[in-house]
């Protein structure tokens, strides 16, 4: 109980000093998610309802050409329920149109890690384990986007949240689907 009380109070803090911090950020957003949506990447954690999503990306990454120039990003995704919340952390690419003023399509996938505030141990009333299997969980994410003008655009995303069985059996898998709004900094 006293730790999920410290995760979920740093949570908050690093999702409310992100919103302090769009100023210095390429991108912000926030967004509402499905929680525990059903698909074919996760079992049930037993957990449903919605998320309020917010977070922010950074400028691409001159210094990783090779691989793309991927902004860094820092998600949060705060469950209306109360049950797990997440915070996760990584690098996002933008495939296409990089012109500041055009509108279009574009497609935005991402990697990084997360943590979270789910139990670290639950079991149905069918005596199969539901919790996460790890406190920290990898967490790829896919976003479709569409640019509305020189600083708005709207994105259709995807957050997945697991440990691809790298820390045991136990993993049920988590995901978000969702819509946001996306607002340019500068």
């Amino acid at each position: 109980m006293m730790m999920g009380r410290a995760v979920r109070s740093s949570l908050c803090a690093v999702t409310l000093l992100g919103i302090g911090a769009t100023a210095h950020a390429q991108e912000a957003f926030v967004g509402i998610t499905a929680h525990g949506v059903d698909t074919p990447f996760t079992l049930s954690t037993e957990e449903s309802g919605a998320d309020v999503q917010v977070g922010y990306r950074g400028a691409p990454i001159e210094a990783l050409g090779v691989i793309g120039k991927p902004s860094p990003y820092v998600v949060a995704s705060i469950h209306l329920k109360g049950d797990t919340h997440v915070l996760a952390s990584g690098l996002s690419w933008h495939i296409g149109k990089r012109d500041r003023d055009a509108r279009g399509v574009y497609f935005r996938p991402g990697v990084g890690l997360a943590v979270h505030t789910g139990p670290s141990y639950r079991v149905s009333a069918s005596g199969v384990r539901t919790d996460l299997g790890s406190r920290i969980l990898f967490e790829p994410e896919i976003a479709l986007g569409y640019r509305l003008s020189r600083r708005a655009a709207i994105e259709a995303s995807w957050i997945h949240i697991s440990h691809a069985q790298l820390f045991g059996g136990q993993n049920p898998g988590l995901d978000l689907i969702g819509a946001r709004m996306v607002w340019r900094t500068h």
